[in-house]
C-alpha cells in the first residue's frame, strides 16, 4: 500500500512541475518526494509557558519522522494563554481560538495535500482544536501533548497558577502581606509547561489518551521530562503504523473510546470544559454524545483522584506515582474502561496498558475503587427553570450539595469582579454573572477571577455562583456554568431579578429560581435582547455562527460524518 496517497498528488503528477520545483526549494530530495509528507502542526509561541517549548518539541517531532522514513514538515498555528487574558477582553478570544485552531490545522493538511499530521499542543484550547482537525480530515494522526509545568514554591508553599489568582483575594482581604504577594507571583510558574493540575489543559491531556488519540504516558510526562522529548521521536515510528494500516482518527474515535475518556475525566476530578469541547469533538466526528451522556456516565463513575484545584496535588505527583496509564489500568481493572479500543500505537488501550506497572504501592493521590473519595462524578448536569436545556457544574461534594441564596445580579463578569472585591458580597448570596455566553460575551469567557476572589476573601463555602458562561478548570467551588438557552437568546437567565430565591440542589441534580411561571412569563414579555456586544471582526463572526453551549460551541453548524 502507498504510504503517500494525498501527497503523490503534487510530487509524483507530472503536470505539476511547479510544485515539486517549490518542494526541491525548501530542501526536499527526488528521494524525500517519494515518502509520506506529515505535516507538523506546533502551537508553540514565545507568550505563554504553557506552548514556549512547543516549537522545540516539533523538532523533535520531526526527527522522529525522519528516522521512520517519512518526511516530516513543520508548520504553525495560534495558541493563547488563557492564564494571561483571564478576567479582561482578551478572555472573549478563548474560545473562538478553538475554531482557529482547527479552521488552520484542517486548511493547511488540506491544501498542501499533506499524509497525516502531528499535533503537537500546549494550552487549553489547543487539544480540542486539533482533534477537531483530526476529525475533519480523517488522515492519520497523533497529538503529543506538550506537557504539564512543574509546581512554584515561596516560603515552603508548593504553587501553582491558581495560587496567583487566589492570592489576589487574600491581599484584598488582608492575609496575605505585599511580601507574600509579590513572591507568590513571582515563583507560582516556574517555567515551561501547563497549568500544573486537573485543569483544562491536563483534563483535556488526559481525554485524548483515554481515547487512543495520543501515545501511552503523553498526558502525565512532564513538559522538561526527556521522556517528553522521547516521546515525540517515537510518534514517528507510531505515525508509520497507522499510514501502513491506514488507521485513521474516525476509526478511533468511537462511542467507546468517548466514553473512555469521559470516565477517566470523571476519575480525575477534571475541568467542566471538557463537557464543552467533548460534545464539539463528538459533534464533529458523527458520534451521538449529549449532556445526558455525562450525567448517566457521573451517576456511576467514581471520584478517585485528589488532585487540584479542589485537592492538594498536581499532574507532577501523579507522574512519580505510574501517572495517567496507571490510572487507566485501575480503571481497566475495575471494568471502567473499554480495553478494546484501538489506538495510535496499533494496538488497543488494554494491549498498551499491560506494559505499564500500576499505581506505586501506598500512594494516597488516587484512591482505590472500594474507598472513593465520592462514590459518583463530581460534572453533574442540571435542569430547571433556570436552565431547561442544561447547565454545567462541579461539584465534588466538598462545597457541600445544595444551596439556597439570594441572587446579586450582575450583567457581565467585570461588575461582579468589583462587587466581590469591593466586600459588597456576603455569605448566602447567590452571584448571578450572565450575558457572558458563547453568543452574548461573545466567547463564552472563563471565569476563573471571581471564582479565585472568592476563595481568597474566604467565602469559598458559603457563596454560589452561576453563569451562562464558563469556569476554568482551575475553578472550584459551589459553581454551576453553561447554562443554557443564553442571556443573549433570551434564556430564563436573563429574567432574574436581584434578590430573587435561587436553589441549587446536586442531589436531585436541578438549578430553579423560587418564582411562579407566570411571573417569569410576565417578565419575558417586558425582556428585550441586548445588542451584540461585538461590532466586527473575530468575536462577531464567532456570535453570529456559534452553536449553544449545550451544542458544544461548534462553528461549523453541519459536522457529521
Amino acid at each position: 500500500m502507498s504510504l503517500n496517497k494525498h501527497s503523490r498528488r503534487i510530487t509524483q503528477d507530472p503536470s505539476l512541475p511547479a510544485a515539486r520545483a517549490m518542494l526541491h526549494a525548501v530542501g526536499l530530495t527526488d528521494a524525500d518526494l517519494e515518502k509520506a509528507q506529515i505535516g507538523i502542526a506546533s502551537t508553540g509561541f514565545d507568550g505563554n509557558p504553557c506552548n514556549m517549548h512547543l516549537n522545540g518539541l516539533a523538532a523533535h517531532a520531526r526527527t522522529g519522522t525522519e528516522d521512520a522514513g517519512l518526511c516530516g514538515l513543520i508548520f504553525h498555528t495560534i495558541g493563547i494563554s488563557d492564564g494571561i487574558s483571564m478576567g479582561t477582553p482578551g478572555m472573549r478570544f478563548s474560545l473562538p481560538s478553538r475554531e482557529v485552531i482547527a479552521d488552520s490545522m484542517e486548511t493547511v493538511v488540506s491544501a498542501q495535500n499533506y499524509d497525516a499530521l502531528i499535533a503537537v499542543v500546549g494550552c487549553d484550547k489547543n487539544m480540542p482544536g486539533a482533534m477537531i482537525a483530526m476529525a475533519r480530515l480523517n488522515r492519520p494522526s497523533i497529538i503529543i501533548y506538550g506537557g504539564t509545568t512543574a509546581s512554584g514554591n515561596w516560603k515552603g508553599r508548593k504553587l501553582n497558577i491558581v495560587s496567583a489568582f487566589e492570592a489576589a483575594g487574600e491581599h484584598r482581604n488582608g492575609t496575605l502581606s505585599d511580601e507574600d504577594f509579590e513572591g507568590i507571583i513571582h515563583n507560582a510558574c516556574p517555567g515551561a509547561g501547563a497549568c500544573g493540575g486537573m485543569y483544562t489543559a491536563n483534563t483535556m491531556a488526559c481525554a485524548l489518551e483515554a481515547m487512543g488519540l495520543s501515545l501511552p504516558g503523553s498526558s502525565s510526562t512532564p513538559a522538561l521530562d526527556d521522556r517528553k522529548r522521547q516521546e515525540c521521536k517515537r510518534a514517528g515510528f507510531a505515525m508509520r503504523e497507522l499510514l501502513t494500516r491506514d488507521i485513521k482518527p474516525l476509526d478511533l474515535m468511537t462511542a467507546e473510546a468517548f466514553e473512555n475518556a469521559i470516565r477517566l475525566i470523571l476519575v480525575l476530578g477534571g475541568s467542566t470544559n471538557a463537557v464543552l469541547h467533548m460534545l464539539a469533538v463528538a459533534r464533529t466526528a458523527g458520534v451521538h454524545l449529549d449532556l445526558d451522556t455525562f450525567a448517566e456516565l457521573s451517576r456511576t463513575t467514581p471520584l478517585l483522584a485528589d488532585l487540584a484545584p479542589s485537592g492538594p496535588w498536581l499532574m507532577e505527583d501523579l507522574y512519580q506515582v505510574g501517572g495517567t496509564p496507571a490510572v487507566m489500568k485501575l480503571m481497566l481493572d475495575a471494568g471502567l474502561l473499554h480495553g478494546d479500543c484501538m489506538t495510535v500505537t496499533g494496538r488497543t488501550i488494554a494491549e498498551n496498558l499491560a506494559e505499564w506497572p500500576t499505581l506505586t504501592p501506598g500512594q494516597t493521590i488516587v484512591r482505590p475503587v472500594s474507598d472513593p473519595l465520592s462514590a459518583t462524578g463530581h460534572i453533574r448536569i442540571l435542569r430547571g427553570n433556570l436552565a431547561p436545556e442544561g447547565a454545567v457544574a462541579k461539584i465534588t461534594g466538598k462545597e457541600g450539595e445544595v444551596f439556597t441564596g439570594r441572587a446579586r445580579v450582575f450583567d457581565g463578569e467585570y461588575d461582579a469582579n468589583d462587587a466581590i472585591l469591593g466586600g459588597s458580597i456576603e455569605a448566602g448570596d447567590v452571584i448571578v454573572i450572565r450575558y457572558e455566553g458563547p453568543r452574548g460575551g461573545p466567547g463564552m469567557p472563563e471565569m476563573l477571577k471571581p471564582t479565585s476572589a472568592i476563595m481568597g476573601i474566604g467565602l469559598g463555602k458559603s457563596v454560589a455562583l452561576i453563569t451562562d458562561g464558563r469556569f476554568s478548570g482551575g475553578t472550584h467551588g459551589f459553581v454551576v456554568g453553561h447554562i443554557t438557552p443564553e442571556a443573549q437568546d433570551g434564556g430564563p437567565l436573563a429574567l432574574v431579578k436581584e434578590g430573587d430565591t435561587i436553589t441549587i440542589d446536586a442531589i436531585q441534580m436541578t438549578i430553579n429560581v423560587h418564582i411562579a411561571d407566570e411571573e417569569l412569563q410576565a417578565r419575558r414579555q417586558s425582556w428585550t435582547a441586548p445588542p451584540l456586544k461585538a461590532t466586527h471582526g473575530v468575536l462577531l463572526k464567532f456570535a453570529r455562527t456559534v452553536t449553544s453551549a449545550s451544542e458544544g460551541c461548534l462553528t461549523d453548524r453541519f459536522p457529521g460524518k
